[in-house]
């Protein structure tokens, strides 16, 4: 399951009492940064910030991310991407109320935005509030604004899956093959599915059914040198692992077939 944004914690000033010719003033200057053009740039500088936040998150320096995703908020506080953000950030913080708090404020600003739905699914499934998680992305799934609902889909059944719902979790990464049946990560998580559950024929079937017709990616071959090998066939397993060092030597499943020979050796 995918997020996308970022967060941190965001102190508000409020304005003391003004004397009469500096509220005149202040006046004045309100009404000057309430023109279009001054909350376009605001708005443009807000989503220039919020990106920068992600950026920091991702790569794991919070407080810079907390910065920036802090200045979004002052610059559009109506944004519900930047609360979005600020939710995962504060997830990552470990500051539960506090993303719980901002995801609701970001659905409340956007209360049909899959984007936002989704963003939420993800939260609540990685802390356990699977049914909470599972209906979200169906929403997301079902919005017709969604441009990627068999994303919605597969995640809905990585939820269910960690919830050891695996029946359920079936019938949702189907409804993604439906929608798109060159869909990677669903045929994997399908693929995956059977191959706990002993099930390697249809493993297999489903793991050479996708490369056949499709482009192969390395949790498919990586899978498929696992199912094989289960089988007790050492010239597919061989195939698959050519074709994954050969087409994705410096991939993650790559460095993980590596050490699965190390340990068999």
């Amino acid at each position: 399951m995918r997020k996308t944004v970022n967060t941190t914690t965001h102190p508000r000033g409020t304005l003391g009492a003004l004397a009469a010719v500096a509220a005149v003033i202040l006046a004045a200057c309100v009404s000057n940064s309430s023109t279009p053009l001054h909350m376009a740039n605001q708005r443009e500088a807000a989503a220039d910030n919020t990106q920068l936040g992600i950026q920091y998150m991702n790569q794991g320096d919070l407080n810079l991310a907390k910065m920036k995703l802090d200045r979004a908020l002052e610059e559009d506080p109506s944004n519900p991407n930047v609360h979005s953000a600020r939710a995962m950030l504060f997830e990552r913080m470990n500051q539960l109320a506090k993303a719980d708090e901002e995801f609701r404020t970001a659905l409340r600003l956007a209360p049909h935005d899959p984007e936002v739905v989704n963003n939420y699914a993800v939260y609540l499934c990685q802390n356990g509030r699977t049914d909470e998680g599972v209906k979200s992305f169906l929403e997301a799934a079902h919005n017709p604004l969604y441009r990627t609902p068999q994303a919605a889909y597969t995640n809905a059944g990585v939820c269910l899956r960690a919830a050891k719902r695996d029946d359920e979790a079936r019938a949702d990464f189907n409804a993604a093959i439906q929608v798109r049946p060159n869909y990677a990560e669903a045929a994997f998580q399908m693929a995956a599915l059977d191959f706990d559950h002993g099930q390697l024929a249809a493993a297999r079937a489903r793991i050479d059914g996708y490369i056949g017709t499709y482009n192969a990616t390395p949790d498919l071959l990586l899978l498929g040198v696992r199912v094989a090998r289960a089988q007790g066939d050492a010239v597919a397993a061989q195939r698959y692992s050519r074709r994954l060092q050969l087409d994705y030597p410096g991939s993650d499943q790559a460095r993980a077939l590596a050490a699965l020979d190390k340990n068999r050796g």
